[in-house]
């Protein structure tokens, strides 16, 4: 057991890292951060931060040296970087989870060999063999870079044959990459997600699935409770426990679904960290994800992952400042609104900038007033 008052190194210093220290720092625990750009959102509510490439050796072994153990708040981090930490201190939620879940050939070979449910899938590593694997596949589908992929970054849906007749067009447009994932496009009936916490004694938590709702490809909103089925509600939280103890997860794994026609849940990727769509539980539950996060990895006993009250989180992206300032006391007016704003610097169209939630007795009522007031916030 990591106890408070140690020191906790995180790799990246995004929001989510950001988030996960003012989580811990209110158990009493003291947080290093390693982002190779600086200064970060992370970084200033740290208690060091540390810029440096992954490549610098001597920069790694010191930030090692100097804490107590290692997570990350992000998984594009290189496997040699995670080797060489983890010869010092502990590295979680451990190098198989991170290894699977930051390429997604490995992500879909691993839900593939657990027997896990997804969608039919190709391989390609040229325009040649993605003619190929087009054909395999079928229509209309999806054509995803193995690696560094997110919010819809590397990816191409494809209707028909004749959107697929040029793969050499496709391949250049993809910025030749040295692998693709070719996906069948899932008919689905909504997305949701569940986040699962586990320590390394194989003990696991779950929170409530997360009904989620993608604007060009960028989650806009979380609802909780998800309108679904109890027993789908548990079918969901099945799936993320067994995807945890698979990739002997320590820590944090968020699960991505889709219920498909029939009444299926289909995986659809999988992140070893906080996830945007947990944030409903910073304001909707007794512990947040955050917070769960550092017990797991400190090895402490789970906190109650109880919802209080119905939520609904709303991505705030830069778009959102297009017109100036946006109104935060007019959203803040609703004494039901939780603001939450990440310090990034420059508002950029697409960046995840910050986000609010609203909780209320009623799912349906929450989800009416986050959307008015998103559109408010969206017009100023």
């Amino acid at each position: 057991m990591i106890t408070p008052g140690s020191t906790i190194g995180v790799l990246g210093g995004g929001q989510l890292g950001r988030m996960l220290i003012l989580a811990g720092r209110a158990m009493g625990y003291r947080f290093h951060v390693f982002e190779p750009k600086g200064p970060c959102a992370a970084g200033m509510v740290a208690d060091k931060e540390v810029n440096a490439e992954y490549s610098d050796v001597a920069a790694l072994e010191a930030f090692a040296r100097d804490v107590d153990v290692i997570t990350l708040e992000f998984e594009n981090i290189p496997a040699e970087v995670v080797d060489r930490l983890s010869a010092i201190k502990p590295v979680l939620p451990g190098r198989q989870a991170l290894h699977v879940c930051q390429h997604r050939q490995r992500e879909k070979d691993f839900l593939k060999a657990k027997g896990f449910p997804c969608a039919p899938f190709e391989y390609a590593d040229s325009a040649l063999s993605l003619k190929d694997a087009l054909q395999k596949v079928g229509f209309p589908c999806v054509i995803k870079t193995a690696a560094f992929g997110y919010d819809g970054k590397g990816q191409i849906k494809l209707r028909n044959a004749d959107e697929a007749a040029d793969t050499e067009y496709l391949w250049d447009f993809l910025g030749k990459p040295p692998r693709v994932v070719v996906e069948k496009w899932i008919h689905h009936l909504g997305e949701f997600s569940v986040i699962c916490a586990r320590k390394a004694d194989g003990s696991k938590i779950t929170f409530p699935m997360a009904e989620n709702i993608h604007v060009d490809h960028i989650l806009h909103a979380s609802i909780v409770p998800a309108r679904i089925t109890e027993a789908t509600q548990k079918a969901g939280e099945s799936l993320a426990r067994d995807i945890a103890d698979g990739l002997d997860v320590v820590g944090l794994i968020a699960v991505e679904l889709f219920l498909d026609e029939s009444g299926d849940l289909i995986v659809n990727e999988m992140a070893p960290r906080p996830h945007n769509s947990g944030h409903y539980t910073i304001d909707g539950c007794v512990t947040s994800q955050f917070e769960q996060h550092v017990r797991a990895v400190t090895d402490l006993p789970f906190g109650s992952t109880d919802l209080m009250r119905p939520t609904v989180m709303i991505n705030l992206l830069g778009d959102v400042w297009q017109k100036g300032e946006p109104d935060w006391a007019g959203l803040l007016a609703d004494p039901r609104v939780k603001l939450h704003l990440y310090d990034k610097g420059e508002p950029r169209p697409g960046r995840k900038m910050g986000h609010f939630c609203v909780v209320d007795k009623d799912v349906e009522l929450a989800l009416a007033n986050a959307e008015k007031y998103f559109q408010a916030l969206s017009r100023e």
